[in-house]
């Protein structure tokens, strides 16, 4: 008909802090968050989302491939190389809500049962410098018309924790989920007494958002979960500004030591200014 959609864009990155709204509680991402102005109402609101399309399942039997490692669709083939990594690990599976495996058999029940899931994708995680597996993640509340998706049920074994290959491997599944399958949210959730989780969430780039009390009922005990994300906003500096050029051959020297921590490196780029 012609007539003006009933809100006015005043900005999709004003600062809410300068505008004296009243909206109770602060949050963490007030300052950031987008809205507009409703022409009816007055009130604040979010912004139309200009492609509303639901996002995409992650295509079965894709492999992700990286400089580093290699995501393949979790499969019978990775049982053993599983096993090898994961027997025994009791406090690197504390958090997790699978206990260590006691066999290659019970890796290979596990297995079956993973590939059952349709609300889920699992992948093993490939060390392309000595083709073993190393570990297995997963993408997990798969929410296609809500365009979010999030990394979890993450084992990555101590030969590739804290290395290059573990960085490359969440960076694969973050650009397969903006870049290929429409994503607007990537999620990392984990059990709030999990420092190091909680620590390596940061470290790639991920926002903190909340704490979530008395969560969940896990093995009896009570757990508190929090919460991290990065948006599709985020994603490109994140992209190009941090993982890019940290993942490079040339930030790590002759004995494998980086020259540019990718903490810092995220943190830049999130505080960047995109042109």
């Amino acid at each position: 008909s012609g007539k003006a959609p009933p809100f006015v864009v005043e900005s999709l990155s004003v600062r809410l802090i300068g505008m004296e709204l009243d909206l109770g509680a602060p949050s963490l991402h007030d300052a950031t968050m987008p809205y507009v102005i409703d022409a009816v109402t007055g009130l604040p609101r979010g912004p139309p989302v200009v492609d509303a399309a639901p996002a995409k399942f992650p295509e079965s039997g894709k492999v992700l491939e990286g400089r580093y490692c290699r995501l393949e669709p979790l499969a019978m083939t990775h049982r053993d190389g599983l096993y090898a990594v994961c027997a025994g690990e009791e406090q690197r599976f504390a958090y997790l809500p699978d206990g260590p495996p006691a066999s290659a058999d019970e890796v290979g029940a596990w297995i079956q049962r993973k590939g059952e899931e349709t609300d889920a994708a699992y992948y093993a995680v490939v060390d392309k410098a000595t083709g073993t597996v190393e570990g297995r993640q997963a993408f997990l509340r798969i929410n296609l018309p809500m365009k979010s998706i999030e990394i979890g049920n993450v084992y990555w074994s101590t030969r590739i924790s804290r290395t290059r290959v573990a960085t490359e491997a969440n960076f694969l599944f973050m650009r397969y989920a903006f870049q290929d399958l429409g994503y607007r949210r990537y999620e990392w959730k984990c059990d709030a007494l999990n420092g190091p989780s909680r620590k390596a969430a940061l470290r790639f780039g991920f926002q903190y958002e909340g704490h979530f009390r008395r969560c969940l009922i896990r093995d009896g005990r009570t757990r508190d979960t929090t919460w991290f994300s990065v948006v599709d906003d985020d994603s490109p500096r994140l992209k190009n500004l941090a993982y890019e050029p940290w993942l490079h051959p040339d930030n790590f020297d002759e004995r494998l030591l980086q020259q540019s921590r990718l903490s810092v490196l995220t943190k830049r780029a999130l505080h960047a200014t995109e042109d």
